[in-house]
């Protein structure tokens, strides 16, 4: 799908570009507009996404969670999902795609009275895309990390072109995103504690897309949209401590507790959307 953010630039540019020569005789995307979206949030499934682990005190993960053997815990491997079952056997569901929807505030401008339509936009959104990573040790138990995008805010500038009667508009959009991202964590070990750190944290992100849409009648826009959203999220992890397991737990086994999360860094999703906005 990333592929659609450079096409939907592209055709955008294209169509502006000897559109932006001719007169346009309409006030249509010229002022402010209130609008909503709502579709579907899509994760990306095909990630090598894997659970690391932090040993010794040092806050550098990469460490190896041995057993007193010696041997790795977590040697039955991991999966990008939730698990199924204690043991690596059961297999992994799918991350959790989810409905997403959000209202906006925006204003365009037609430059120079001609098609092309510059302007920009804020919008607050909310998501039911759940991101998981899990982890199988040899126990057998399972580790499963959560993430979530709860709600946010983001500001965006789009440009396109709007050419003929003026009552569509292609355009490509872009622009910075402020978003809460929920942590949880589920486990088939009753034996050690968990506890989440800086579990539900606001968190930056980048946006990119494309869209288009018509106007109907008295002012009144549907459309398609399509955004890429990537928010930072390196900050949530979980310390695990011994609880009432034995001192030759492999978590605790080195330095007394471990610290694990996610390799997968970014939160990352595709958003499909209809539109719908009316325009003062």
């Amino acid at each position: 799908m990333k592929k659609f953010i450079t096409v939907a630039a592209a055709s955008a540019a294209f169509v502006a570009v000897p559109a932006a020569a001719q007169e346009v005789t309409t006030d249509t995307y010229d002022g402010f507009y209130v609008g909503a979206t709502l579709g579907g949030d899509f994760l990306d499934g095909m990630r090598d996404d894997r659970l690391v682990f932090e040993t010794d005190d040092n806050g550098i993960f990469g460490d190896t969670v041995v057993t007193a053997a010696g041997t790795d815990a977590f040697l039955p491997g991991f999966c990008a999902g939730i698990a199924n079952g204690a043991e690596f056997s059961a297999g992994c569901s799918d991350d959790d795609d989810g409905l997403a929807y959000s209202v906006r505030l925006g204003f365009d401008k037609r430059v120079n009275n001609s098609a092309l339509v510059a302007g920009f936009l804020v919008e607050g959104e909310m998501s039911d895309a759940t991101d998981y990573t899990t982890g199988f040790s040899t126990t057998p138990a399972s580790y499963t990390f959560a993430r979530e995008l709860d709600k946010s805010i983001a500001v965006r500038g789009r440009i396109g072109a709007s050419p003929g009667d003026g009552r569509g508009l292609i355009y490509a959009t872009g622009g910075f995103a402020y978003g809460q991202i929920d942590h949880e964590f589920i486990t088939t070990n009753g034996a050690n504690s968990f506890d989440v750190v800086n579990g539900d944290k606001w968190q930056f992100g980048a946006q990119f897309g494309g869209g288009a849409e018509v106007m109907v009648a008295g002012g009144v826009t549907f459309g398609v949209e399509y955004l890429y959203s990537s928010y930072d999220d390196d900050d949530a992890y979980v310390l695990v401590g011994q609880g009432t397991a034995p001192a030759t737990n492999p978590f605790v086994l080195r330095s007394g507790s471990t610290d694990l999360k996610t390799n997968a860094g970014n939160f990352d999703k595709h958003s499909v959307r209809a539109t719908i906005g009316y325009r003062f």
